[in-house]
């Protein structure tokens, strides 16, 4: 069982300073792993009540059944989840809007890389990670790809089954670099259509305060797993972004995901 620390959450406090107009429908905010899920979850908790934020846990295959109270549509919730698709997952969530948020598979590798070194991060079959100096960072890089035999899962499993298996089924796609673009210029027209694009997938009257919102929400320094609030083994340096190698390697492992994705 892997367990995550990281600073407090206090946004709840920062929605309260705005009027709220209650969720008519539930909502899951679904991403693989490390696909920027806070970003996405705590822009949305912006604009719903504090009393309908499903913030038990992240909903996924092995604790569904600990939060179907997320999805009732007599009691409509805002939950996030790193949700495989499945026969179960399609009848439990059926009444939600769904929202999916993916990322390059590039960059992907890194931010992954990132978390399961981390101290904010512990899974004990792969503590071994961040000892100093025993692997390489292109070594991890590669592990992130092709998986840890029987200990984590490869790149192409988690994006078949986070991702790619969901395609066509109603979801609203988002990507994570196109969220990071919009919520960096909020007073173009590209972003105004990003977020009432988002907004309407979830169901939820734009307010004229939006942008204020959104704002507060996409404050990194709120985000338990934003990369500047890990803290990484030392000596350990991961580059800014993924090694000509580790993308052919990428390409080879899953061709055609990038451009499934929208991103080639």
């Amino acid at each position: 069982m892997a367990i995550i620390r990281g600073i407090k959450d206090t946004l709840d406090e920062k929605v309260t300073a705005f009027p709220q107009v209650p969720l008519r429908q539930p909502v899951l905010v679904n991403s693989i792993p490390k696909g920027g899920t806070h970003l996405l979850r705590n822009i949305l908790r912006m604009f719903v009540p504090v009393a309908q934020h499903h913030d038990r846990d992240f909903v996924q295959i092995p604790n569904m059944h600990l939060h179907l109270d997320a999805f009732n549509p007599h009691a409509p919730r805002l939950a996030a989840g790193h949700l495989l698709f499945s026969d179960q997952s399609l009848a439990n969530i059926r009444h939600a809007r769904h929202i999916l948020l993916v990322r390059d598979p590039y960059d992907w590798v890194l931010a992954r890389a990132r978390f399961f070194v981390s101290e904010e991060f512990d899974q004990e079959n792969i503590q071994h990670l961040k000892t100093p100096g025993l692997y390489s960072a292109e070594a991890i890089l590669n592990m992130m790809i092709f998986g840890i035999h029987q200990k984590s899962p490869a790149l192409i499993d988690i994006y078949t089954h986070n991702a790619a298996a969901w395609l066509g089924t109603g979801v609203h796609l988002v990507r994570y670099e196109d969220a990071v673009r919009a919520v960096t210029s909020l007073e173009t027209d590209e972003a105004e259509t990003f977020f009432a694009d988002l907004l309407d997938a979830a169901g939820i009257d734009r307010p004229g305060d939006w942008r204020e919102r959104v704002e507060i929400g996409a404050d990194r320094r709120l985000s338990r797993t934003a990369r500047e609030n890990l803290k990484l083994p030392a000596g350990l340096e991961f580059p800014a972004t993924l090694p000509e190698t580790q993308r052919r390697l990428v390409d080879f492992h899953a061709p055609g995901l990038r451009a499934l994705l929208g991103y080639a």
